[in-house]
Order: structure tokens, then C-alpha cells, then sequence
């Protein structure tokens, strides 16, 4: 495919892997840890520069993720980003010698209920102790928003509450806020007015990733939308696996094959083996034992993608 650049685009990007965690998660099939940690190893391979594993979250509510602590003995790489739901996850991440945790609120107060069991006050005072013991302990922190741009119990967002909670988790001591398109409605100027709130209130693209799914056929619009307001950190997960398993409405993230070909066609460099990338997860979609739902995966493997 020949480049065509677009001017007043960023020059390069990184693309933030979310496939092993926030794609496997949500999975009805438990993969073992062997293949996990294969999974995580052959997207390394492919160049891709972060990797987010796994989850330190209890397994009794993502039994996909039980085996936690396992992956990440067999990885060995304690550069290797996970999430932490609150302390009791925190310690899990120190026992292991981890360098890079996340964490994940919520902009709405539903969703905080239900999938933090706080309100949406009351989380600051939850991650607040995490966030300070990480980075006492020198470790890099992430800041995950979720439900930025909807939510499918309140509905429509307000922009200010968004940016209002993203500021607050950032403040506590995050390096980089996550804005996160939960069920997959945001849309293209919906991203611009966000992240223009965002810098209007002091926090500007430099601290700042975006996570979209595919819902309604919007994640790679608003990617798109991202990069014209200056973004240079995309979350995507590989064969576009994933959701949310506390948001029924959460169908797959934006899938990394899809987002690296519209890079790839934008001249912007990101340093993912497109190629290497498709056989993986079209290997990963065999483990399933369903198709990838990524286009570009389906159109450059359409016949071992099965």
C-alpha cells in the first residue's frame, strides 16, 4: 500500500495492546495460560511497543483472568503494563516486581456501582492509596476512564463530568489518562469537543490515549478525529477482541490490524509487522474458535481466519 500523508498529522504514534487483558476478559471461552502467554509473546514480536497483559482483578469477577499472577511468572517482563482494581491487586503487581500498573474509573456514577462497587466520589479514595504506593515504589501509572462518551444506564455524558473525573485521576499521580468509548457511541466530533475540553482545563494531548470500540461501526472515524486534535497513543486490541464485562452493550475494541492500515496509509509511523500481526491473531482466533472480527485481518487471511 502506497502512503499519503495527510498535513497536521502526527509523524508517529504508539499503539497501546490491550488484546491479552481488555480482549481476552470479556472472551466466554477460558484460554490457558500457556497460549496467553504465547499471545503476548508473538505481539511483542510483531513490534508492537506496549502490551497490556492482564488483570490483578478477583477471579470470581473475571474468571478469564484468574491466572494472573501465573502469566506473568512465565512472561518474566516487568515492563510489561497490568491492571489493578485497588490495593489487594497493587500487592499482587509488587510481589511480582512489576513496573507498570493502570487503573480503571469510572465518569459515571452507574458504572462505578456496578463495576467498582463505589461511588463516583468514593473511587478517588479507593485508587488514591494505590496510585501513592505505586509511585513510591517507583512504578509507572496509567489512568483508565471509562463511559466517557456514554453510558447505557444515564445515557448521554456530560463533556465537564468527563473531564472532571479524568483530571482528578490524573491528579492523584497518573502519567497518562486513558479516555475510554465504553459502548462504542462517541463519534467523531463528540472525540474532538472532549479532547479539546480536556486541553481547555489544562491536560493536553501529551497525557493523553484514547480507547474506542467498534459498536457502531465508529472506532476508526474517531481515531481518525483523535489524530486531527494532535492524540499519539491509541488503545487497540488485536483481531479487534473484546468489551467490557460489566457493560453487556460493550462489543469489541477497535482492532489493531484496522487502526495500523489506516496508519499505514496516513505514512504515520507506528513500528507494528502488519503481516506478523494478522497471523497472530488470526492464530488467536483459531484458539477461540471463532473468526476475528477485524476487516483487515478477514481480508488479508480470508482463508485461514476461521
Amino acid at each position: 500500500m502506497s502512503a499519503h500523508p495527510i498535513s497536521g498529522l502526527p509523524e508517529q504514534v504508539t499503539i497501546w495492546e490491550v488484546g491479552p487483558r481488555d480482549g481476552l476478559q470479556n472472551e466466554k471461552a477460558i484460554v490457558n495460560v500457556a497460549t496467553k502467554a504465547d499471545f503476548v509473546r508473538r505481539l511483542l514480536a510483531t513490534g508492537l511497543p506496549v502490551v497490556e497483559a492482564t488483570s490483578f482483578v478477583h477471579p470470581k469477577w473475571v474468571p478469564q483472568l484468574a491466572d494472573a499472577a501465573e502469566l506473568m511468572t512465565l512472561l518474566d517482563n516487568p515492563e510489561l503494563p497490568v491492571l489493578v482494581p485497588n490495593e489487594r491487586g497493587l500487592d499482587r503487581a509488587l510481589e511480582l516486581g512489576l513496573k507498570h500498573i493502570a487503573i480503571f474509573g469510572s465518569a459515571t456514577e452507574t458504572f462505578a456501582q456496578r463495576n467498582l462497587n463505589r461511588g463516583l466520589d468514593e473511587q478517588f479514595a479507593m485508587f488514591a492509596p494505590t496510585v501513592r504506593r505505586a509511585r513510591d515504589a517507583g512504578m509507572d501509572v496509567r489512568a483508565y476512564v471509562s463511559m466517557c462518551f456514554g453510558d447505557p444506564w444515564e445515557g448521554d455524558v456530560p463533556v465537564d463530568q468527563v473531564v472532571g473525573v479524568g483530571k482528578r485521576l490524573f491528579d492523584l499521580g497518573a502519567s497518562q489518562l486513558s479516555l475510554g468509548d465504553t459502548i462504542g457511541v462517541g463519534t467523531a466530533g463528540h472525540v474532538k469537543e472532549l479532547i479539546g475540553a480536556f486541553a481547555a482545563a489544562g491536560l493536553g494531548t501529551g497525557h493523553l490515549a484514547v480507547h474506542f470500540h467498534d459498536t457502531y461501526g465508529q472506532a476508526l472515524a474517531n481515531a481518525y478525529a483523535a489524530l486531527e486534535m494532535g492524540i499519539t497513543t491509541f488503545d487497540a486490541s488485536a483481531g479487534g477482541l473484546g468489551g467490557c464485562p460489566y457493560a453487556e452493550s460493550a462489543t469489541g475494541n477497535l482492532a489493531t490490524e484496522d487502526l495500523v492500515w489506516m496508519l499505514d496509509g496516513l505514512g504515520i509511523a507506528h513500528g507494528v509487522d502488519l503481516p506478523a500481526l494478522v497471523a497472530t491473531s488470526t492464530w488467536m482466533a483459531g484458539h477461540l474458535g471463532r473468526p476475528s472480527p477485524s476487516r483487515v485481518v478477514n481480508a488479508l487471511a480470508p482463508n485461514d481466519n476461521a
